[in-house]
């Protein structure tokens, strides 16, 4: 179940953090909408390096389906320098 508190609820800021459980988030709410969200750090980063990976995912996917010219070993060898 999601943990949703408003923005005032921030003046007690301590408790608003201890409801920051791994995994879930705190939404905070400003005048009945969702407005900012206070996650844990380790999670922001796992959510920024999927986000990353995924947009990797789709441009190999595109670069796929376009029939892009794939370099054979030795241009990787060059490229790479080894």
């Amino acid at each position: 179940m999601p943990n949703i508190k408003t923005v005032s609820d921030l003046r007690n800021y301590n408790e608003v953090l201890k409801g920051i459980i791994d995994g879930y988030p705190v939404f905070l709410t400003k005048n009945g909408r969702a407005k900012f969200v206070i996650m844990d750090i380790e999670e922001y980063e796992k959510t920024q390096a999927t986000m990353k990976l995924l947009a990797k995912l789709i441009e190999t996917e595109n670069r796929v389906e376009s029939n892009d010219e794939w370099m054979n070993e030795e241009q990787v060898k060059g490229k790479l320098g080894v």
